[in-house]
């Protein structure tokens, strides 16, 4: 038993370090973040209302059908059910009545087919908003994700130049005990090290903060855990470029989920508009009726052969039964203007919802426009830092030649350093904002979000 016990133990501690030791990549942030987000999760929900709207609307082209029954006991002045014959005095009657009745609506101006063909519209542009939402949440989790692996790509760099100062300290600490170099010199490095190890931990918060912002993201509560998988992404090959602006936003136009959602608005309000003036035709329904009833105040009846018969209850429902059938016609004449305000506000909202969608396209146009711009400008941007970086980095190994032999002093030797460290750091941010431009650009064209 005691065997069973520490296997058990040492399989829970397994499953819970494999637990903690997990690191997200961004395919599995993505899908993790569809699946569970709420506000998903809530345009689900409207999702399942349309096509409960669409049931509604197929059973308001079927006929309804319904039974009543009733019964009731009257003493005094009373009126027979199957006779409709007086009773007078003190004589109590017993009444039992029920029936089955059918009504369908065979023609109103076909509000009700069209209110079918909205119905299934609306499941359609359910559809489109909730897939919108997906596609703003994979770009929010792509740049939270983005943004972990600059901030830590940056405390790697923090921690490298820290670890090149650390070295350049130690060999200053020789000179100046040595009396080669004046003691100033080492003051200057120990303010070079000490602002490197503040910046080694504005790095470290930056790495957890954004880890927690992607963790909220994802709906996960346990950031102490929470992890993306340790890689270093250099900037993708794409051709996108390849493509105008103007090419790529007649591509987003075909597929993408927001103007299709914008577009399914208007087909929305259009047929709104033509419910609201179907209240102008004539109302036709149809209607069917089967009754019957029984009162034991019921007289005797013939019975065919010169004699009388008082008829029981199944008697009396097969005698006093008939059928009622027919048609209705409403002809709208004067209704206070309302038919024709409700006409009116939807055209309102007809034309309301043709400029929200220009102005949808406007925007998505004009977000291409500056999504295109952004990675020009910031593939220029990181061409230029990185040759920065090298000229930086010649120019440090000649000055720290120089500081070596004595020939430059601690301070202009640290400056040297800083201009490397700042250049190393405008590194990281460029290349890091150029990927997640080019993976916004790359979006738009249809292509899915991948760091490969």
């Amino acid at each position: 038993m005691k065997f069973k016990l520490t296997g058990f133990l040492l399989f829970a501690a397994i499953v819970i370090a494999s637990a903690q030791s997990k690191k997200w990549t961004l395919q599995e942030c993505v899908e993790y973040a569809v699946e569970h987000n709420l506000t998903i999760e809530q345009f689900e929900l409207d999702l399942e209302s349309s096509q409960i709207d669409k049931s509604d609307a197929i059973g308001n082209l079927l006929p309804n059908l319904n039974a009543n029954s009733s019964a009731s006991k009257n003493v005094g002045f009373t009126i027979v059910s199957t006779s409709n014959q007086p009773v007078a005095g003190n004589q109590s009657t017993f009444n039992v009545s029920g029936s089955i009745s059918s009504n369908i609506t065979l023609y109103n101006g076909l509000i009700n087919i069209k209110q079918l063909q909205r119905a299934k519209m609306n499941a359609i542009s359910r559809q489109y908003r909730l897939d919108d939402l997906k596609d703003d949440i994979q770009l929010n989790v792509a740049n939270s994700y983005l943004q972990i692996l600059s901030n830590k790509e940056a405390l790697v760099v923090s921690r490298a130049q820290y670890a090149v100062t650390e070295q350049d300290l130690k060999r200053t600490k020789e000179l100046v005990n040595s009396g080669v170099v004046p003691r100033g010199d080492l003051l200057e490095i120990e303010a070079t090290a000490a602002n490197q190890e503040q910046q080694i931990i504005n790095n470290e918060s930056l790495v957890l903060i954004s880890r927690i912002n992607l963790a909220q993201l994802l709906q996960i509560t346990d950031y102490d855990n929470f992890d993306i998988a340790d890689e270093s992404f250099d900037i993708p090959p794409s051709d996108i470029l390849n493509n105008s602006a103007k090419t790529i936003f007649a591509k987003a136009l075909e597929f993408r989920n927001d103007i299709k959602f914008s577009k399914s608005n208007v087909d929305l309000a259009e047929k709104d508009l033509e419910i609201a003036k179907g209240a102008y035709a004539p109302t036709l329904n149809g209607f069917f009726q089967y009754g019957a009833r029984y009162s034991d105040a019921t007289q005797p009846l013939p019975d065919g052969n010169g004699g009388v018969f008082t008829p029981g209850f199944i008697d009396q429902l097969w005698i006093f039964d008939g059928i009622s059938y027919g048609a209705q016609v409403n002809i709208p004449i004067f209704n206070g203007w309302s038919t024709r305000n409700s006409v009116q506000r939807s055209r309102i909202s007809l034309e309301k919802t043709k400029l929200q969608f220009e102005q949808d396209k406007l925007d998505l146009e004009t977000t291409i426009n500056q999504a295109y711009v952004d990675v020009t400008t910031f593939a220029k941007a990181y061409e230029a830092a990185d040759k920065t970086l090298e000229a930086r980095r010649l120019a440090y190994e000649y000055t720290k030649e120089r500081f070596d032999v004595g020939l430059m002093n601690s301070f202009d030797f640290s400056q040297a350093q800083s201009r490397v460290d700042n250049a190393e750091a405008e590194v990281v941010r460029t290349k890091y904002n150029y990927i997640f431009r080019l993976k916004i650009l790359e979006f738009f064209f249809g292509i899915p979000i991948s760091l490969d």
